[in-house]
């Protein structure tokens, strides 16, 4: 720092480190909170239904993720999880697939912020005016945010013209980290070759909506095809996942899209099972499982912070086994995580290899390596 100001590589010097839930066994905090009350029996509960969860060899575990987790550093936590076969799908805001998680796949960081929030020694619009994005206490470089959405893009003109799932983009961004950077620590390269599907419900919010600008407006330009974003078939695809696994687990972190698009999968499978001549609320079974971790309150009514037992009277999530665990997730899902993998009830459990029920169609990129149509493995 030079004359009391701050130089754009000073600002961008500490990376932030991903926390590894291996280097360190937190079953002797969460047993000591089980014995105490707030919010450390609420997370010591949560932790024995997730781990209830792996036990269940039979129940498929979807994860939700909204907020900014892997900016925060809890990347390699869920990559470790995925490689052990912890979680079998992923419902997720954009920012934490794309302009998180892909982003650092690419060879790219976040950093640690100097000073505090409250008292940040440079202000926002200097911040703006040197390239430098903040979330909270994170600074990205929005040089490198410009390289993130033209990758997309790239990636998403390779494509034939027609409409896609925000899994088949994600699995080709995960195939293309796979050939191109396959040195880099990243939670959708990793999906892709573990078979864990990863949808994200408004994927324009987030770089990849940049990518389907360019890609669109060029292509009307050129007077060539467009691709574009189906949710519709993200909401079916998620939805034969239910279909394909009687019981379901979640373990949502945070709220929002993912958590009510998670939920909404049981009433879609029931709707579609009435079609067939099966009987509403029967044959097909809420989540068994489920645990939320976020800060928000249930009093505005907001969707983040509606409690699990509010999701039942919708028919969407069980009772018997639930829990809301109201703190910050960066925080207390460590301690979570860290318990489940060393208790070890993951060993006796295989992926599901969910994303092996998606049929390759055509006019995918060439780079991506077909996969087929499988049963889902258990």
């Amino acid at each position: 720092m030079a004359n009391g100001k701050w130089t754009k590589k000073e600002l961008l010097s500490r990376p932030i480190k991903h926390v590894d839930i291996a280097s360190f066994d937190a079953r002797p905090v969460i047993d000591s909170y089980r014995n105490m009350a707030f919010s450390s029996r609420t997370l010591a509960n949560a932790a024995d239904i997730y781990s209830m969860m792996l036990k269940d060899t039979g129940c498929g575990v979807i994860v939700t993720l909204a907020g900014s987790l892997v900016s925060a550093g809890l990347k390699k936590a869920l990559i470790t999880m995925i490689e052990h076969n912890m979680i079998d799908a992923i419902v997720s805001t954009g920012a934490n697939i794309v302009d998180q998680d892909f982003f650092e796949g690419l060879g790219f960081k976040h950093y640690i912020a100097p000073g505090s929030p409250e008292a940040p020694p440079v202000d926002d619009m200097t911040l703006r005016n040197m390239m430098i994005d903040r979330i909270y206490d994170t600074y990205i470089n929005e040089d490198d945010l410009r390289d993130c959405d033209d990758c997309t893009y790239e990636i998403f003109n390779q494509f034939a013209p027609g409409a896609y799932s925000s899994r088949e983009f994600i699995e080709a961004m995960g195939a293309y980290l796979a050939q191109k950077h396959p040195k880099n620590e990243s939670l959708v390269k990793t999906c892709y070759q573990k078979r864990v599907p990863i949808f994200v419900p408004a994927f324009s919010d987030c770089s990849a909506g940049f990518g389907i600008v360019l890609q669109q407006t060029e292509a009307i330009e050129e007077g060539r095809g467009q691709v574009a974003f189906d949710s519709g078939k993200d909401f079916r695809e998620l939805t034969d996942i239910k279909l394909a696994c009687k019981d379901t687990g979640l373990l949502m972190l945070g709220g929002g899209v993912p958590k009510n698009f998670a939920q909404d999968i049981v009433v879609a499978a029931e709707l579609l099972n009435e079609r067939k001549g099966g009987k509403a609320r029967g044959d097909i079974g809420m989540h068994k499982y489920a645990v939320q971790m976020t800060v928000a309150d249930s009093r505005d009514g907001a969707l983040s912070g509606s409690t699990l037992r509010e999701a039942c009277s919708w028919g969407k999530v069980d009772i018997v086994h639930e829990q809301m665990v109201f703190g910050e997730i960066s925080a207390l899902f460590p301690l979570l995580a860290s318990d489940a993998l060393h208790r070890g009830n993951w060993k006796k459990r295989k992926g599901f290899k969910f994303a092996d029920l998606f049929e390759k169609g055509e006019g995918l990129p060439d780079f991506m390596h077909a996969t087929g149509k499988k049963k889902a493995a258990r």
